[in-house]
């Protein structure tokens, strides 16, 4: 079942929101500033891609655009839970924050939240063909 009605159309709302605000801040930051801190900037840029593609798979009804979903949702809250951490305990590595740092914090904690979600959907909401037999 794809996402596009009810609680599934707001999530993949949401990622398609985070992916415009992540990509504008990255391309601003990287065209800039990318000398302040690359690794920063790089990681937003990586969100930024996750986020679209999530967005982008929650809505199609492919088996592919499934299991993208699953990775893409997976790598961000990885992604989100070693940079959040890492923000914290080595704060050095990141002279400006990215969308992940301290959790998401930036954000309202929306990115750890998001990703968390999307996987509850991913696991309520099975494809016909998986969920009878």
């Amino acid at each position: 079942m794809p996402a596009a009605h009810g609680s599934g159309r707001l999530i993949a709302a949401l990622y398609a929101l985070f992916a415009l605000a992540a990509t504008g801040r990255a391309v601003v930051q990287i065209a800039t500033r990318f000398s302040e801190a690359p690794l920063a900037y790089l990681l937003t840029a990586i969100a930024a891609i996750l986020y679209l593609v999530a967005a982008w798979a929650l809505t199609s009804t492919s088996p592919v655009a499934r299991r993208l979903a699953w990775t893409a949702c997976s790598i961000e809250l990885a992604g989100v839970l070693c940079v959040g951490t890492l923000s914290l305990l080595t704060p050095a590595l990141f002279p400006d924050d990215t969308v992940w740092s301290r959790y998401g914090s930036g954000y309202g904690y929306v990115p750890s939240v998001l990703p968390v979600v999307g996987l509850i959907w991913l696991a309520l909401h099975r494809p016909q063909e998986l969920s009878t037999g």
